[in-house]
């Protein structure tokens, strides 16, 4: 599923929040007659949490508590360290390199999924898997494949009812800093993770709100959507030919769709977890291009064929 800040924010048109609500209402009732026992979760961060001072391509956190940026719920999670540290050792002898984090903080694209799906972030046991969707470089699209078939053989150890989600947004390009562009007064906050005041995370969401009110209203330098591409992404993901992406370089990613596209990033490492089980379904399909989240929107609910 895609995540927005502006979802929490006022802006959106009603059309747009009703149809959102009810996508995500029918991904709420197929988690809720499932009733997983585990959530794996892969997402981004907005430099909330992960930061330049130290990088990582993907991090498994072992304890992670969520910032509660717009508005998203604060507080820890919680993490069955246990599994985690597991997961994370079935990994790295997969030959993914991936990092720990036994303080992970985590920012809306992780928190406000749970908060939809159950009600409380904390309702049940969940491991957040951070992958690096914004800060350049980036590793190629195949190395998250990889990362998610490895996750996904390990869960099959665990004999568990294991809820897996991907959040991210598909073609988007809102105005988020990297080390290249970051203006002087931005790259305290990128590099060090220098603390937000509450009057700095105000005007922010402020600046938010006044971007995606500009996009929507054909105001913006900022790259358009591309529904196209959102459909083509789709396409591969509801057929299963993950190993499509593989070829997809950064570059031509960013400039199809717009850097934040690497998002999707978390949807195939979520489908290649899925995918170990052999053939999946897609049920539930809801795709929606958005300007006034800036963003193209997208949720997918999908089980084993079998």
């Amino acid at each position: 599923m895609s995540h927005s800040p502006l979802l929490n924010l006022p802006g959106p048109s009603q059309d747009l929040l009703d149809d959102i609500d009810a996508a995500l209402a029918s991904a709420r009732d197929v988690v809720t007659a499932y009733d997983p026992e585990l959530v794996v979760i892969f997402s981004p961060d907005h430099y909330n949490g992960v930061f330049y001072r130290m990088m990582p391509p993907f991090c498994i956190s072992t304890k992670a508590t969520g910032v509660g940026d717009y508005g998203t719920q604060a507080g820890p999670l919680d993490v069955p360290e246990d599994i985690a540290t597991g997961l994370a050792e079935a990994v790295l002898a997969a030959d993914v390199d991936v990092a720990i984090s036994a303080s992970m903080d985590v920012d809306h694209g992780t928190v406000q999924p749970l908060q939809t799906l159950f009600g409380d972030a904390t309702m049940r046991p969940v491991i957040p898997i951070f992958i690096n969707s914004v800060a350049t470089p980036l590793g190629p699209l195949r190395r998250s494949r990889a990362l998610g078939t490895a996750v996904g053989n390990y869960l099959a150890t665990l004999d568990k009812r294991v809820l897996v989600i991907g959040s991210g947004g598909l073609s988007h390009d809102p105005p988020v800093p990297t080390l290249a562009t970051a203006p002087p007064a931005a790259l305290g906050r990128i590099v060090g993770g220098e603390p937000m005041s509450a009057e700095q995370r105000q005007a922010r969401q402020v600046a938010v709100m006044e971007a995606a009110h500009n996009f929507a209203h054909g105001e913006s330098k900022l790259q358009p959507l591309n529904p196209e591409w959102d459909h083509r992404f789709l396409q591969i993901v509801d057929s299963g030919h993950l190993s499509d992406v593989d070829g997809w370089s950064t570059s031509w990613m960013a400039h199809e769709a717009g850097h934040s596209a690497h998002e999707v990033r978390t949807w195939v490492a979520a489908f290649s977890a899925l995918a170990t089980q052999g053939q999946y379904r897609t049920e539930s399909r809801f795709y929606r291009a958005a300007p006034e989240l800036i963003a193209g929107f997208a949720v997918r609910t999908a089980v084993p064929s079998r």
